[in-house]
């Protein structure tokens, strides 16, 4: 009788891996991936742009020694787990087909297990890169608010609105909060992420629509117009996200979470803000016998069995993964509204 690592073998996992594609995130865009053979990640801030004047020095003088402002941080990587487990029923019937037919539905069903696994690490690595995008940190268990990455974007580059939030459309002004904060930064920011809850409320305030088309226009902005008038103006461009994913709750229920925050936006320029690093995981490194295992867009796919009474055959995805933020300097995080 053939067993599940005959099925499932390290050639058929590979040939799985190398015709699944998943849709990308957002942030692959804004963050490129990155391969790591370590556990660490050795982060290299750029440091302001902002050029430092070189003296005026007399002939036959020594030359002022400069210093670098690149700061070097090391974190660790997070591991990222997620298993299924193929009941005793479905081993039996991989194992005992009625028909080729039945076999292939099964082992079908099986990849299609691995693809809701990968696609739950990949998910985390985007949550991950979008809280530290959105608010400088990076809180690792969803309910530990000690287990947190904190990336320390200056403090005077954010900002979360007391009074005037941008909910209070009669005394909230935009505009005026975006330069406040663009002249508190070092580069030009060119870009901005937020929610589309904010985009709406930037876009109906009274005194943005005034700025764009005059006093009492009655017009509504469309995003072209708004576009062109930020750019005019030297403030960014804005964008929304408003991806969301599943968390399950140990009582089998789910919850809905967003990728990027709904009451937050931040501005930042055209360059690369960091990477998403991806290392080997410790299951990679072990290289188990007795496991038939591939990667797939960094994420180790293993099917192996734990126990034999009863049998115990699980589908197990990990990653380990941890966002770096070398432009953390360049960034302004805001919260300009208030959740209830």
């Amino acid at each position: 009788m053939p067993t599940i690592t005959d099925l499932f073998t390290a050639n058929a996992l590979l040939d799985y891996s190398g015709t699944r594609e998943y849709k990308p995130f957002l942030g692959d865009a804004m963050f490129a991936t990155r391969r790591v053979e370590a556990l660490k990640l050795d982060q290299l801030t750029q440091g302001s742009k902002t050029p430092i004047i070189a003296s005026v020095s007399a002939f036959d003088a020594e030359a002022e020694i400069g210093s670098r402002l690149t700061e070097k941080r090391a974190f660790e990587l997070a591991l990222i787990k997620r298993k299924m487990q193929i009941k005793e029923t479905d081993l039996y019937a991989m194992l005992n087909p009625r028909t080729p037919q039945e076999q292939a539905f099964l082992k079908d069903q099986v990849f299609n297990d691995f693809d809701v696994l990968n696609q739950g690490v990949l998910a985390r690595v985007e949550a991950m890169t979008m809280e530290m995008l959105a608010t400088g940190k990076i809180h690792l268990a969803d309910d530990n608010d000690k287990a947190v990455v904190d990336y320390q974007v200056p403090a005077e580059h954010q900002e979360a609105i007391a009074d005037n939030t941008w909910d209070k459309l009669d005394s909230a002004d935009p505009l005026k909060d975006m330069i406040s904060w663009v002249d508190k930064m070092d580069v030009l920011p060119t870009r901005a992420l937020t929610s589309k809850k904010i985009y709406r409320l930037i876009t109906t305030n009274p005194k943005v629509l005034a700025a764009v088309y005059g006093k009492d226009t009655g017009r509504m902005l469309g995003q072209a117009d708004f576009d062109a008038f930020m750019q005019a103006q030297g403030l960014p461009v804005i964008r929304t996200y408003d991806e969301k994913y599943k968390v399950e709750q140990p009582n089998g229920t789910y919850k809905t979470a967003r990728y990027f925050p709904e009451d937050r936006i931040v501005l930042f320029g055209d360059d690369q803000l960091g990477e998403k690093v991806f290392g080997p995981t410790p299951e990679e490194l072990a290289n188990l016998s007795d496991v038939q295992g591939s990667v797939k867009s960094n994420v180790y796919d293993m099917i192996y069995t734990e126990t034999k009474d009863p049998v115990g055959t699980w589908e197990k995805a990990t990653g380990l993964a941890l966002p770096s933020f070398a432009a953390v300097d360049e960034v302004f995080q805001a919260q300009p509204i208030k959740l209830a």
